[in-house]
């Protein structure tokens, strides 16, 4: 039996962030009750470490763990999405955790080790791996979704999270079974072969089918999405701006490796069940918010719709040529929505006061009188998740959309245009509170809190005005990967 090439320096990354964390639960046995948010400090210096790192090793191109894991242009974007949403994360739970009473110094290590969890979904190049980080990115989240052990709703957000996440991740081991059973391989390259020397079994099919429905939960789309208002709205916001981003990001990251690496020759048989994901997602997703008083659950049902976006680009993965084109629009995307939807929940952060006190969409009122740069934020955040110019929005909605019309999925994109018309209704009332309707109340903005918003509010708007730079990167990044 030869040991396999583990090729440790070009996982490098992965390591130092593993290590970090585990330094970090050291460190804070250390650190005084009171002064937690030292600990914090600390997890944003190795997140950002772990960022030179990986931007450093952009054009890189190499495997790992015998080839188990993927170096190259796609996993290093990820992983750039995923540092940097943790990061903003983290950074605006410096203040959240002391303000609401819960400043604890596991909460930053227990981000850390769900980014590590994040950045191995983006790497796996076989499915074992993918179940592994699966349950590393969201064993974290469970805890971190309770982490408001006083309040009833932060219980019960865990304690649904939990239990629906492991209904998803029995269905995703069980696929992984059937898939195994099909073609005796776990790794993508050897599952491509098999498809390729023996065609597609009805086991193998099974199995297919059972992952995507296991991605599909992560990635909350309909019908698997039934969690996501609740667990939105219960865990605590810091939380859920992480992991209405991070998680969702490294589903579709996994997703797109397993489905354009190992069963692109399926294609015919998966795209169908993927186009109805979309189609539920876009439309359930988009109608449900319009009746929410609640900008949490408002933000949650249009997670879902934005899943059914992200859908759209995934669905020409398996016709050749487009492949690259349809990961490129996937992570464009999903950088547009980390940046837009963190922004938003910063601003839902500043509002709330506590005890899910100004979480109603009518608490928003007169804050443009009060605070009329919150106020413009989080009306850009409001244009760019409708997808209207001249936001990042806009412009990763047109790439998603012209990557399906590209694939000949025309009636699709006539389904998402209809459903981007309904999302306006609800995005636009939030912005006609907060500027047509008086109100009183003056949110508190502390630096952390004032940087995150400016930052995502600066990115979103530039790049939507000049996303040449930022698509050109994408596109050289993941040229013939696929």
């Amino acid at each position: 039996m030869t040991v396999p090439d583990l090729n440790l320096v070009a996982t490098l990354p992965l390591l130092f962030l593993s290590a970090w964390a585990c330094g970090l639960l050291l460190v804070d046995l250390w650190v005084p009750k009171g002064s937690k948010h030292i600990t914090g400090w600390m997890a944003l210096l190795g997140l950002a470490i772990t960022f030179v790192l990986v931007a450093s090793n952009l054009g890189q191109r190499d495997e790992a763990f015998g080839g188990m894991l993927a170096i190259d242009g796609f996993s290093n974007l990820m992983h750039l999405v995923f540092l940097g949403s943790g990061g903003l994360a983290v950074l605006l739970s410096l203040n959240y955790l002391k303000q609401h009473g819960i400043e604890r110094g596991e909460f930053s290590a227990l981000m850390l080790f769900s980014i590590v969890g994040m950045m191995v979904m983006g790497m796996a190049k076989d499915l074992i791996v993918v179940f592994l980080a699966l349950e590393m990115l969201s064993i974290p989240l469970y805890v971190l979704a309770g982490f408001a052990r006083t309040r009833a709703d932060s219980q019960e957000s865990a304690l649904k999270y939990f239990l629906l996440g492991a209904f998803s991740s029995a269905f995703q081991v069980y696929g992984i079974a059937l898939v195994y059973g099909a073609t005796r391989e776990t790794g993508f390259a050897a599952i491509e072969a098999a498809i390729s020397s023996s065609g597609a079994s009805p086991l193998l099919l099974a199995g297919v089918g059972l992952m995507l429905v296991g991605f599909s939960f992560k990635v909350a789309a309909v019908p698997f999405h039934m969690w996501t208002p609740d667990v939105y709205q219960g865990a605590p916001a810091v939380v859920t701006a992480f992991m209405s981003v991070g998680a969702k990001a490294a589903g579709f990251a996994a997703l797109v490796r397993v489905f354009f690496d190992a069963f692109h020759l399926l294609t015919p048989d998966w795209a169908p069940l993927m186009a109805l994901f979309a189609v539920l997602s876009t439309i359930v997703g988009n109608v449900a918010a319009i009746s929410q008083t609640s900008i949490k659950r408002m933000l949650a049902y249009s997670s879902i719709a934005h899943a059914g976006y992200v859908f759209v680009a995934v669905l020409p993965g398996g016709q050749g040529e487009l492949s690259d084109f349809a990961a490129s629009a996937v992570v464009f995307y999903l950088v547009a929505y980390a940046l837009t939807n963190i922004g938003a929940w910063a601003i839902v952060i500043a509002v709330e006061k506590g005890e899910g006190m100004g979480c109603e969409i009518s608490d928003y009122a007169g804050l443009a009188l009060a605070r009329p740069g919150l106020a413009a934020a989080m009306a850009l955040f409001m244009l760019s998740l409708t997808g209207l110019p001249p936001t990042m929005g806009f412009v990763a909605k047109f790439y998603v959309f012209r990557v399906a019309l590209e694939a000949g999925y025309t009636w699709l994109v006539l389904v998402g245009v209809v459903t981007v018309l309904i999302s306006a209704y609800y995005y636009l009332r939030v912005i006609v509170v907060m500027w047509m309707k008086a109100g009183d109340g003056l949110p508190v903005t502390p630096r952390p809190l004032n940087f995150t918003v400016g930052l995502t509010a600066f990115a979103t708007l530039v790049f939507g005005l000049l996303p040449g730079p930022v698509m050109a990167l994408v596109e050289n990044s993941l040229r013939g990967l696929f």
